[in-house]
């Protein structure tokens, strides 16, 4: 599954995933391979992310929207 996290200043994160986990408006949830298409909100929390290497990754946002298609998933999100 291809993951990419957008800011409105620059790419933050892109690559090939086995998790990630979002905090969402109605509550926090995870996608994985074969995820439903989805389109969310995202508040202030924690994106954390598990790339096909196994390395974690953690990114603080302040809030965002998530969209979920086909194995692809983009986040347009502000930090800081």
């Amino acid at each position: 599954m291809y993951l990419e996290i957008l800011t409105p200043e620059s790419k933050i994160f892109s690559g090939e995933i086995t998790l990630v986990s979002l905090p969402g408006t109605k509550g926090s949830f995870e996608m994985m391979t074969n995820h439903a298409p989805l389109i969310s909100s995202l508040e202030a929390g924690d994106v954390k992310v598990i790339d096909i290497a196994g390395q974690t990754h953690h990114f603080l946002i302040k809030r965002g929207v998530v969209e979920c298609l086909d194995n692809k998933i983009h986040l347009l999100v502000t930090v800081g």
